[in-house]
């Protein structure tokens, strides 16, 4: 590839009735693979792992990959005792985790939880990464004996990426996130650059360091599935439940990467080549064939 582009892979957490052996399986065979992270996103109202509790096990399956969260969304939890499980993670992970965190798209999670919609704001989310920080640092914020612990293995805490598209989002994130868990729907490369480029002056203007810039996609290949576009579609019908199936009917054509991995190796060099960090592949089935068959491509094209 053109650069030292990093690839990661998400855990199929969003599949249907996914079994703890399984994403064991996956875990292992991502951490001994060429991935620079091993990903998994939050929802509240759906049937996947409890991202929180996930990240226990997850860190102790692994040895060496990045540990990142894509994303949580700290309006659906309280926000010290999630500083306190994400330090958690961070401590029994050596220091590997990169935490995502953002405001979320579907209603239903926040009534899960009793939180107000109104609360999904950018203003609410650098509220609660402030007090992520304060807790990890130290700060005594409850008024108890001793403070909230414990210590995250490395000062600081882990880092904060912000989980959007947009570009105005990505503006006020500059104040406070150390850069971009994004996602592009449909493979646009010039919209992501253009996002990237947004990140950076914005990031610049605020005198902070330069952003680290993600970004994901789903993808099915041809070489595990016979109809990899049809896996992709069967995948969103599954995951965007909360949508008219109408609109998922309409999005799935052109979402994510279905094809092979010549063809996907072009792709990663194209990320690459607009000064991508990471990108994180999100699976669209449990087949871990998956997993090696893009550790040969990256073994291949590293």
């Amino acid at each position: 590839m053109t650069r030292a582009l990093e690839v990661g892979m998400t855990l199929p957490v969003m599949e249907p009735d996914i079994a703890p052996e399984v994403l064991r399986d996956w875990s292992e065979r991502i951490d001994a693979g060429p991935f620079s992270s091993l990903c998994f996103g939050e929802r509240i109202a759906f049937d996947n792992p409890d991202a929180l509790t996930l990240l226990g096990a997850v860190a102790a399956w692994t040895r060496r990959v990045r540990i990142g969260t894509t994303v949580v969304v700290p309006q659906l939890h309280d926000p010290v005792q999630l500083a306190k499980a994400l330090a958690t993670g961070d401590r029994l992970s050596g220091g590997r985790l990169s935490v995502g965190l953002g405001v979320g798209g579907r209603e239903e999670d926040y009534r899960a939880v009793g939180a107000h919609w109104s609360s999904r704001t950018m203003a609410a989310l650098a509220e609660r990464a402030a007090i992520l920080r304060r807790v990890w640092a130290g700060d005594n914020l409850t008024g108890a004996t001793r403070p909230v612990g414990p210590r995250p293995a490395r000062p600081g805490g882990p880092e904060l990426l912000v989980g959007t598209l947009g570009h105005r989002t990505t503006r006020h994130a500059a104040q406070w996130a150390d850069g971009l868990a994004g996602m592009t729907l449909d493979l646009d490369v010039d919209a992501t650059a253009a996002l990237f480029d947004v990140a950076r002056d914005a990031w610049a203007q605020a005198g902070r360091p330069a952003p680290r810039l993600t970004t994901s996609f789903w993808f099915a290949l041809a070489e595990t599935a016979p109809d990899p576009r049809a896996q992709i579609h069967r995948h969103l019908r599954h995951y965007m439940n909360w949508l008219p199936a109408g609109l998922v009917d309409a999005l799935a054509p052109t979402a994510g990467f279905a094809g092979t991995l010549d063809e996907l190796r072009d792709v990663l060099d194209r990320f690459a080549a607009i000064g991508t960090d990471e990108v994180q592949l999100i699976p669209t089935s449990d087949d871990p064939r998956q997993v090696d068959l893009v550790a040969d491509l990256l073994g291949r094209t590293g």
